[in-house]
């Protein structure tokens, strides 16, 4: 019986995770859980699984919690340090997840990372914490889950490259132009997965792209002129790994995100799971193409502040949440994210990460920056 702790419960990953429970109740128990503010949600999860701890972020909706004898914590830290649970699902969003994360890492725990923030703007800490904690992280990110599939099969010193895969967002093959008037409706309405709003947003800018670049680096430790990105509609294949030989190993399956939280989980295991067989003469074809980085400015740069690194690509994440949270309340318009994260990075000074306190410090002076361009 495996011991979860999930932060961010009531989101899509932290649901999805719920319905790998119910499916293996005799291996997986659920013992402490978080949200925000979705508290009608929240109560359900509490009278279904009865985690032993608890966390609401939300002063308001920790009112109406009905904890049903589950002890009520005050932080996110505080609930991933509890005696008990073995992972922990990381299933919230932004840098708000690198505190907690680094919290379960220092008590050794397992990480079940879907909270890419965290390695974008500490992934020099969190990965060289891991090792000295001798901590596994699990990436469920369907792109991360597939590199790291395909290279079980082979050395790390063995790979050339690697290959992710990205739907194209909401607008993929629209040129710069078309995206001048585009609506939040129009940005939110993606074509192949069901998201939160901020991922959405990010995955219609290529900015979520852009992240996953940068977590691929610290997870796999591989230089970031190694890593390409290709548009792929079909999002059948999720990503690839080319060897020192040239050939080259795909991980492919229905998208789901079932897959790779359960593989996170169940790991070394590879379980039964809900989703359906792959039909390769249904699917027929299986199209590639370069992204538009003209049209999608935010690929190009998440990757040189990947390049760069140090607080750089911390000031590009806390700019985007801000750009993000503006677009989505009508103040600016969609061309404008990739615009003002580019002032913010060009008005910062840079520096040096030596602990997560300069992370922090990064990522409120771009919050203050950005906050200045848009006024």
């Amino acid at each position: 019986m495996k011991e979860i702790i999930i932060i961010g419960v009531t989101g899509s990953i932290g649901t999805q995770t719920l319905e790998i429970v119910r499916m293996y109740p005799d291996l997986f128990k659920v013992v402490g859980v978080s949200c925000n503010s979705q508290i009608d949600s929240f109560n359900k999860i509490i009278k279904e699984f009865s985690p032993k701890y608890i966390y609401v972020a939300n002063e308001n909706a920790r009112r109406n919690c009905s904890a049903c004898g589950a002890l009520m914590l005050n932080s996110l830290e505080e609930l991933v340090a509890v005696p008990e649970g073995q992972i922990v699902v990381t299933a919230i969003v932004g840098v708000a997840g690198l505190s907690p994360t680094i919290a379960a890492i220092n008590c050794g725990k397992d990480i079940a990372l879907a909270n890419k923030e965290t390695l974008v703007a500490g992934g020099e800490i969190v990965m060289s914490l891991a090792r000295e904690k001798k901590v596994n992280i699990f990436p469920v990110d369907s792109e991360h889950s597939a590199i790291w599939q395909c290279m079980e099969y082979g050395r790390a010193t063995d790979v050339k490259g690697i290959i992710l895969t990205a739907s194209g967002g909401s607008f993929r093959g629209k040129s710069r132009d078309d995206l001048a008037e585009v609506t939040i409706d129009d940005a939110l309405c993606h074509p192949t997965w069901s998201m939160g709003k901020k991922v959405t947003i990010d995955s219609a800018t290529l900015m979520n792209k852009g992240l996953e670049v940068i977590e691929a680096m610290h997870l796999f430790n591989i230089s970031i002129d190694n890593i390409d990105v290709v548009i792929h509609r079909e999002s059948i294949i999720h990503s690839l790994v080319t060897y020192n030989d040239n050939s080259v190993m795909a991980e492919l399956s229905n998208p789901d995100m079932v897959l790779p939280i359960q593989l996170a989980l169940s790991y070394p295991a590879k379980l039964p799971s809900r989703v359906a067989p792959l039909d390769l003469v249904s699917i027929a074809n299986l199209s590639f193409e370069k992204p538009d980085l003209d049209a999608f400015r935010c690929l190009s740069i998440a990757r040189e502040c990947g390049r760069k690194g140090g607080l750089f690509p911390a000031v590009m994440n806390g700019a985007n949440e801000i750009a993000v949270q503006e677009f989505l309340s009508g103040r600016i318009g969609f061309l404008d994210i990739a615009s003002l994260v580019q002032s913010t990075l060009d008005a910062f000074g840079g520096g040096k990460v030596t602990c997560i306190e300069d992370i922090m410090a990064a990522d409120l002076s771009a919050r203050k920056i950005i906050t200045s361009l848009i006024k």
